[in-house]
């Protein structure tokens, strides 16, 4: 048993090493070698442009902006930042007050503030807007209170759907 097993390696291993037939490797190997093909769209980078060339992926990915978005965007800023800039209103009414601006998120994790210790108590402004035209699901907003600028991050998962603030971060000191 152990001589025909040693006897079939020893065969194998000949026939491996011979089986050079006269054929010219490196055009073999040349003809075997395929172009990948992509498995899946192609994704854009941070300032939306594609990350690979020739990419037929719409920057705005089918929410272009139009006024009445950047309209409603600066309302919801505004009355955001109203409901938030209330340090004298009692824990819970000003939670339930705010949250109907915030993304699920950002009432997690805004639902624990002590709004006595939020230094804005009104907004002195208008919203303004900084608008990336190939991005329809955010924007920033700034607006204005008695205690500096604060930074809205807004987003929205659909054309029609609502703006939802994200994070809002007090004016740097």
């Amino acid at each position: 048993m152990k001589k025909s097993l040693a006897l079939v390696s020893v065969v194998l291993l000949c026939v491996s090493c011979g089986s050079d037939s006269g054929t010219d490797k490196t055009s073999a190997e040349e003809s075997i070698t395929t172009s990948p093909t992509p498995s899946a769209p192609v994704s854009l980078s941070a300032d939306g442009a594609p990350q690979a060339p020739g990419s037929t992926v719409s920057p705005s990915m089918g929410i272009a902006w139009d006024q009445a978005s950047k309209e409603r965007a600066m309302e919801v800023a505004q009355d955001a930042m109203t409901d938030f800039a209330r340090p004298d209103v009692e824990e819970k009414q000003w939670a339930n007050d705010l949250a109907r601006w915030l993304t699920p998120q950002a009432t997690a994790d805004y639902s624990s503030v002590d709004p006595a210790n939020i230094p804005a108590s009104s907004v002195t402004g208008p919203a303004t807007l900084t608008v990336d035209e190939a991005n329809g699901f955010g924007v920033i907003a700034a607006v204005p209170t008695n205690a500096g600028t604060y930074t809205l991050q807004l987003l929205r998962s659909g054309k029609d759907s609502p703006w939802k603030v994200n994070r809002l971060t007090p004016p740097s000191p």
